[in-house]
């Protein structure tokens, strides 16, 4: 089955530099092989004996056999199901079974990993650089003390292969209007953060989901912290409201299609951890998650409008989170600059 008819793909590379998920931990346990595939390319991650992950290129070096069906994890080392060939952890043979030694001139290509808050990321950059930026915690990133024994266990929601690109979610952040026509938000919130000056950017928004229109912004004591790690990952912190935080993660797949993960925590109440209580923090994440699928069904429909037909009031956000957007790309290019500039003056 092709793609869907009209679909548009957006005029930026599904290439882009940076951290983005590929998996969740507990997905890949000791002596697991996990075939995927991601920007084009077949993949497999792979967990040795000690616990140590590796994420590299899918086929043996020796005959291309896909070692994410069939291959082996040997102590150390992933062994190929077709001849027996070992590889280790840093893609290069080190072992033919029925040779005394291996090939020493022959490498799988492996991927920079990391995994944090249950999640584990690669680095993609097809220029060969090693991470210049690190991937944001949805802890630790915010420096308020605060842990995943704070939270209920991570809610989460899993979309395959859908047409829309990494920078959709991300414009998303700086879209003050959306709140109101697709979550219902009494009032528009205001933005009382862009920071776009460095490879992680930061949003902070003040917003509420309670009261009604005839409320003024200035009575409003809640709202939203996000750090943007690159294209592939968001975490929020909101205040003022019920103690959450979330991280969204898109990751292309193929020149049309991308992965998007979405995680919940819900912070714990001391003393009041009963099963109710937990229930209670279920199903307002659950609520949290349904609201990202509501922005998830219009980023899948979405065409990537370059230059858009802004509101005076959105220049400023449209115009800094597509200009920093450009930084990953390999050509440079993004939703222009320049076309954003000529779209505020027509």
């Amino acid at each position: 089955m092709g793609r869907a008819a009209g679909m548009a793909k957006p005029p930026l590379s599904m290439k882009p530099t940076g951290w983005f998920q590929v998996a969740w931990s507990d997905e890949i346990g000791v002596g697991c092989v996990h075939p995927m595939k991601y920007f084009g390319e077949e993949l497999v991650a792979w967990r040795a004996e000690s616990g140590q992950l590796t994420v590299m290129n899918a086929y043996c070096e020796h005959l291309g056999a896909h070692l994410g069906f069939g291959g082996t994890v040997v102590g150390e080392v992933l062994q190929c199901p077709f001849h027996g060939w070992q590889w280790s952890q840093q893609g290069r043979n080190v072992c033919i079974p029925y040779e005394n030694r291996p090939n020493r001139g022959r490498r799988i290509k492996t991927y920079p990993v990391i995994e944090r808050n249950e999640s584990i990321y690669i680095w993609h950059d097809i220029e060969g650089r090693e991470p210049f930026f690190d991937a944001p915690d949805v802890f630790a990133s915010f420096e308020d003390g605060s842990g995943p024994d704070d939270y209920y266990p991570q809610q989460r929601l899993f979309e395959h292969g859908l047409e829309l690109h990494p920078q959709y979610v991300l414009e998303n952040g700086v879209d003050f209007a959306h709140f109101k026509y697709v979550h219902n938000t009494p009032i528009v919130p205001v933005f009382t953060r862009h920071d776009f000056d460095d490879v992680v950017s930061y949003v902070d928004f003040t917003i509420t989901f309670e009261g009604d229109d005839g409320q003024s912004i200035e009575d409003v004591n809640s709202g939203v912290q996000a750090i943007n790690g690159g294209l592939g990952i968001a975490v929020t912190k909101s205040w003022g409201m019920v103690d959450n935080r979330t991280i969204s993660a898109v990751t292309p797949v193929d020149e049309f299609t991308s992965d998007v993960r979405f995680m919940v925590y819900i912070g714990r109440t001391p003393g009041e951890d009963s099963e109710k209580a937990e229930a209670k923090a279920r199903t307002f994440g659950q609520e949290i998650i349904r609201q990202f699928t509501q922005d998830v069904s219009i980023w899948a429909h979405q065409r990537y409008s370059d230059p858009p037909a802004l509101a005076g009031s959105e220049q400023q956000g449209f115009t800094a989170i597509r200009k920093w957007a450009t930084q990953f790309y390999p050509d440079g290019k993004g939703g222009s600059a320049a076309a954003l500039a000529a779209a505020a003056q027509s």
